[in-house]
């Protein structure tokens, strides 16, 4: 255990957060996480730089064409975020169940309803339509949203993922999104009717993989979020909706890019890991306790959206 910070990090919990996954989110896909200092520089680069191609022919004597590649320097800076559970000693003392760790169990409790603040930070900020430039956004209505039975999802798909200068190699969705699509007729039709020289008619009922669908798209990846957040207050009656909505987001998604390197529709600056630790408190009930916390220094970044296209309301 350190003494660096008034609230002391604990090695031993702060390896069951790092540990801990919910398998639900897809947050670390859509906006891949980098190392970062808690404040950073990224640059933002200007699409028409990859795109304009002077003259290259070069004379017997003279110099060929000098072309320099300029960047806007972002500023930005991590944010703290973090959440305690305050468990009273009596609790503590009591635990008789072997092999059971209180604090342990609140330490993944609690990387579990981070994990959902940042599934649900990154969603919004994806599905924010103010993110996209004019050419690289719809908002589908009537026939044309996918859950219509006059539909054509597949086209549509294949038509706006070549609008970005850079086709988009994945497509995020809500689990709603993905029921529809799934089990679209036309996208059924397409898959089955290329299988083994088999031939599917449009109304033949099936679902297909997550994988089938990217392999017909020619993208890498189809992720599906299916998280469920309380939107109510605390105390209220719970209200439970998809933390991602009914639209679609195509992104070109680079992995290894980051703040100085590389292109990528956006990431995820992190400083430092996610750490976790217990404090006393001697406030807690008569005898006091101890406040877990579990917390991650992170700022979501859409670094180049020119290389993204957002479809909203793909569904009703």
């Amino acid at each position: 255990m350190t003494a660096n910070y008034p609230f002391p990090i604990n090695n031993e919990y702060t390896a069951v957060a790092i540990a801990y996954r919910n398998t639900a989110m897809i947050a670390d896909e859509v906006l891949p996480i980098t190392p970062v200092s808690k404040k950073f520089t990224w640059i933002k680069h200007t699409k028409e730089e990859g795109y304009t191609a002077p003259d290259d022919k070069v004379g017997r004597k003279s110099r060929p064409n000098q072309i320099s590649f300029t960047g806007t320097e972002q500023t930005d800076s991590t944010e703290d975020y973090a959440y305690d559970d305050p468990i009273p000693q009596d609790d503590i003392d009591a635990n008789n169940i072997p092999g059971y760790d209180v604090v342990g169990k609140s330490t993944m409790y609690l990387s579990n309803l981070l994990e959902l603040r940042r599934e649900k930070r990154v969603a919004d900020l994806v599905f924010d339509a103010a993110q996209y430039p004019t050419d690289n956004k719809v908002t589908l209505s009537g026939s044309g949203q996918y859950s219509h039975p006059d539909s054509n999802p597949l086209n549509d798909l294949l038509t706006r993922l070549d609008v970005p200068l850079m086709r988009p190699n994945a497509i995020a969705m809500g689990q709603d999104v993905w029921r529809v699509l799934r089990q679209h007729p036309t996208i059924l039709a397409a898959i089955k009717g290329t299988g083994a020289g088999r031939s599917a008619t449009a109304g033949e009922a099936g679902v297909i993989a997550r994988e089938q669908l990217a392999e017909l798209l020619e993208i890498e990846a189809v992720l599906v979020g299916q998280g469920w957040i309380n939107t109510a207050a605390r105390g209220q009656t719970p209200t439970f909706v998809r933390v991602w909505g009914k639209s679609i987001s195509m992104m070109y998604r680079d992995v290894l890019a980051g703040p100085q390197r590389g292109t990528t529709f956006g990431f995820t600056g992190q400083f430092g890991t996610r750490i976790a630790g217990t404090i006393p408190d001697p406030h807690i009930g008569m005898r006091g306790g101890q406040i877990t916390r579990v917390g991650w220094s992170q700022k979501e970044i859409i670094s180049a959206a020119d290389l993204g296209y957002l479809i909203s309301a793909a569904v009703a």
